[in-house]
């Protein structure tokens, strides 16, 4: 999905995938039949906590529909879709953007053009590329099933997918090619969420059907649905952007207005629609409304197509798969701009739900205080468990800190995986402490969360896996504590090179004349100069991460390039003062302290050296 990066100063860069998690039943135990989920239940239900709920976390509005039974059942908008308008939220009217949820539509179109024997899951994608390759890194080839449960292996990257302006949208196949990202381990090993892979699919349908693809979902999918409010088109068209609901940041105020973003990568997240209009497409694939694919295809579809582990949820061709009370859960959500949205499929219930909010504020936490009451109501737990599944060896994870699978290597944005780490702790007891939770171990091998989430540890591999993500663990070179052993090697001496105007004012006062040669005082300035401009990249770093991460998305400010000049200055700098360090060690006249604290400036530009080769940030790899 597109992350929802605006919430934390680093999430722009990480495109960490947000994953909501619900309550989970072991997969053995026994639903309950569904109570009827009639239109008088649902309006009791959404109508009697929705509206205090977003007062009380500052969410402008909501909108909602539930699709059962083949029909609408409910759909209705709570609060305001425009602030300074005083435009109401409409079920029918309101149009939201859906973000990653976007991508359901692209792998439904996968599926139609596997119908239609243009398209295999599981050939090589080069076979229908024609303008350019995925390089062949690995024996095993990329496939669309790869794609579609996103273990084709590529690494993230997230700047430079959104633009201001419709002008600065190159075509699809053109940014592909452009911005091809690295494969950073074999197809079919781990999940990795991936917008890109989610793009290069629908770039394929495309190629095959010979389309263009905001044309080719309005023929195929929104018109045979009547989805007449819909579109993937940027900017949304005249006839429809008049009811364009506002997102905003409530966490100032007063509220900011969020602006409209372009994605650069349509099929990732384009889709513009109501909570109407998504009923249909949750009853086309509940039911089988609107005939887009066969029912042989969208049962293929609905069926798991990956998972790290037997005792965890996995994907089910571009469906997250969640078990929620004993049921099984067809889901995907979407962050985009300032909307929160989740739609989730209960097939056994013949039941849908699509939920939008127009802000991030406590969006995605109440997001999922409503599922859960939701699934409380509407689809209720198992009368016992069941037997779980069968028990499968392995050994507790091992403690470290973890990175997400999905996560940069050869660019500037790497340095993210340095500010996001998560750190798993195993106690005394077995019971292992990671992202919040503590995870007690069960019979069958697998780790159990308060909540229901489970995580198993995959013995043989650096990972671990749970319901929502998986995460690798980090080498020690990785980690924050290693890297601010290493930053300190430069910063201790630079503090102490404090007092050194301290000393030459001393002398000076006491008219004391330079004991040391010319060539080792400006060795000494150059060492302390060099080391000072470290420091003052280290610090404008820092100011980038948090005052202009959300830049990145459009392209690399030219604030930031022109900051990685600076240690390349800094190190031709330290190359200067080391030579001319060695030149005038002998005869020099320094004292003991001196030529230790040369010694500590110089150690500290080789520990910035290392720093910066280790986060991509020599030069200007990737910007």
């Amino acid at each position: 999905m597109k992350n929802l990066f605006r919430r934390t100063v680093i999430g722009l860069l990480i495109g960490c995938a947000a994953v909501p998690v619900v309550p989970t039943q072991p997969a053995g135990a026994a639903p309950v039949a569904c109570p009827p989920a009639t239109p008088a239940a649902l309006a009791a239900f959404f109508d009697g906590a929705l509206p205090g709920r977003l007062a009380a976390d500052r969410v402008p509005g909501a909108v909602v529909s539930v699709a059962a039974g083949g029909s609408t059942a409910f759909a209705k908008g709570y609060g305001l879709a425009d602030i300074e308008r005083a435009v109401p939220f409409d079920a029918s009217r309101s149009l939201v953007r859906i973000a990653s949820i976007s991508k359901l539509f692209t792998w439904t179109a996968v599926m139609q053009q596997v119908e239609a024997g243009r398209l295999d899951l599981d050939t090589d994608v080069n076979r229908y590329l024609t303008g350019f390759q995925v390089p062949g890194t690995y024996p095993q080839p990329v496939t669309l099933r790869h794609l579609m449960s996103h273990t084709a292996g590529f690494e993230d990257f997230v700047t430079g997918t959104g633009a201001r302006a419709a002008a600065d949208v190159p075509p699809l196949g053109r940014y592909l090619a452009e911005h091809m990202p690295a494969r950073i381990r074999p197809p079919g090993e781990i999940s990795a969420y991936s917008n890109f892979g989610a793009a290069l699919a629908g770039h394929i349908v495309s190629e095959v059907s010979g389309e263009p693809y905001d044309r080719y979902i309005q023929r195929h999918l929104l018109n045979p649905l009547h989805m007449t409010r819909s579109t993937t088109a940027e900017p949304v068209p005249a006839a429809l952007a008049a009811d364009l609901a506002r997102s905003y940041d409530t966490d100032l105020d007063p509220p900011k207005v969020y602006p409209f973003t372009f994605d650069r990568m349509p099929p990732d997240g384009s889709v513009t629609t109501t909570a109407a209009d998504m009923a249909a497409f949750m009853n086309a694939h509940l039911s089988g409304a609107g005939q887009i694919l066969s029912p042989q295809v969208m049962e293929l579809m609905h069926e798991r197509s990956f998972t790290a582990d037997p005792r965890i949820d996995g994907y089910a061709h571009g469906f997250k798969e969640r078990t929620v009370n004993g049921h099984r859960v067809l889901m995907h959500d979407g962050g985009w701009e300032g909307f929160t949205s989740l739609m989730l499929l209960l097939p056994d219930c013949d039941l849908g739900l699509f939920m939008s909010l127009n802000s991030l504020s406590g969006g995605t936490p109440e997001m999922l205080r409503f599922v859960d009451a939701f699934f409380d109501r509407f689809a209720p737990g198992p009368a016992g468990v069941g037997a779980g599944q069968p028990a499968v060896a392995g050994g507790a994870p091992q403690p470290g800190f973890y990175k997400p699978t999905r996560h940069n290597v050869t660019s500037f944005e790497k340095l993210t995986t340095l500010l996001s780490p998560s750190r798993l702790a195993v106690d005394d007891a077995g019971v292992v402490t990671f992202r919040g939770k503590a995870w007690t171990r069960q019979d069958d091998g697998r780790y159990q969360a308060d909540d229901g989430d489970r995580l198993v540890y995959l013995p043989g591999t650096r990972y671990v896996a749970t319901d929502g993500s998986a995460a690798e663990l980090m080498s020690p070179a990785e980690t924050i504590p290693v890297n601010l052993g290493v930053l300190s090697v430069l910063l201790l001496p630079v503090l102490a090179a404090l007092v050194l105007p301290v000393g030459r004012l001393v002398r000076r006062i006491r008219r004391r004349p330079a004991a040391t040669t010319r060539t080792w005082r400006l060795a000494r300035g150059l060492a302390v100069g060099a080391a000072v401009l470290g420091v003052v990249f280290l610090g404008g770093l820092l100011a980038t991460v948090v005052v202009q991460s959300g830049e990145f998305l459009y392209g690399v400010p030219l604030s930031f390039l022109l900051l990685l000049g600076v240690p390349v200055v800094a190190l031709v700098v330290a190359v200067a003062a080391t030579a001319l360090t060695v030149r005038g060690w002998r005869g020099s006249g320094a004292g003991t302290a001196a030529r230790i604290h040369q010694v500590s400036l110089l150690a500290g530009m080789v520990a910035l050296t290392w720093f910066l080769w280790q986060w991509n940030l020599l030069g200007w790899q990737g910007a």
